[in-house]
């Protein structure tokens, strides 16, 4: 209950008074090419993803920042309560996916990518093109020998890297020189102080157990925790938790073959 009073506090009385709604999905729509990569870390329109998002973003920045925002907005609640199903009250009352909500970031993206990616493995390309150390949750294939499943995601990033790159190899430079000059972080310091080295360790530990251990919940969590920069509303992909499928479980290999296969006796004579 004191998560939807928040949640409506934040848009019908801090919203009109703070007036900084939608200050991330600002970025998205203000994307300039071939030169996306011009406003420093943690200013506003400060772009951070991958050119071919920058591609993508590019094509609706042809519309007015109202209609881009209520498009953008209407798209993020979706999600949120497409991750929900009959909890999506829970959600959003999770103080997170409120403020992701109001700042219009890509996390719920990114955990509707995770939940999806158990059977679609290609929309991990969403995650590893916008946040690429999110993608620590593709070990959840790895350790499982799910090859395919890694070939398709992994596959399917290649080629649009590879597709992007043949029209735009300037913007790769200019990202990649982009991402060494901010390593250091947002200005002004993340709402979780932790070492992105050390969270992503605790993240493959995370992760690698889950395998495992048959627990797919444990990947939208090692995905938030390895978020490049671990903001507040970061941890909003923990709505995937809502959502995420039960794993199948893995073959024993220790079990011998007649264990599992009947055998026939001869029939008497």
């Amino acid at each position: 209950m004191g998560g939807l009073v928040f949640l409506v506090y934040t848009f019908a009385i801090a919203a009109p008074r703070i007036g900084t709604v939608g200050f991330d999905a600002w970025a998205y729509w203000s994307v300039q090419l071939p030169h996306p990569y011009e406003v420093a870390v943690g200013s506003l329109g400060a772009f951070t993803y991958s050119p071919p998002m920058a591609m993508l973003f590019h094509l609706v920045s042809g519309l007015q920042w109202w209609v881009f925002l209520w498009i953008w907005l209407a798209i993020l609640l979706a999600t949120a309560i497409w991750l929900g199903g009959r909890r999506a009250l829970i959600v959003l009352a999770f103080p997170p996916v409120i403020m992701e909500l109001y700042h219009g970031n890509v996390n719920l993206l990114i955990g509707a990518a995770i939940v999806l990616g158990f059977r679609h493995p290609w929309t991990w390309s969403f995650v590893l093109l916008t946040k690429p150390t999110c993608g620590v949750g593709l070990l959840w294939f790895a350790v499982r020998r799910e090859w395919r499943q890694l070939g398709i995601a992994v596959g399917t990033t290649a080629a649009i890297v590879v597709v992007s790159f043949v029209i735009a190899p300037q913007m790769w430079q200019e990202w990649i020189s982009y991402l060494m000059t901010n390593a250091s972080g947002t200005p002004g310091g993340a709402w979780v102080p932790v070492p992105l080295w050390l969270r992503f360790a605790v993240a493959v530990a995370i992760v690698v157990w889950g395998a495992r251990t048959d627990r797919t919940w444990t990947v939208p969590i090692a995905s938030a925790i390895a978020l490049p920069v671990l903001w507040f509303a970061g941890f909003a992909i923990l709505a995937a938790l809502v959502r995420v499928p039960p794993a199948s479980p893995r073959p024993r290999r220790d079990v011998p073959v007649d264990a599992v296969m009947p055998t026939t006796e001869p029939l008497p004579a």
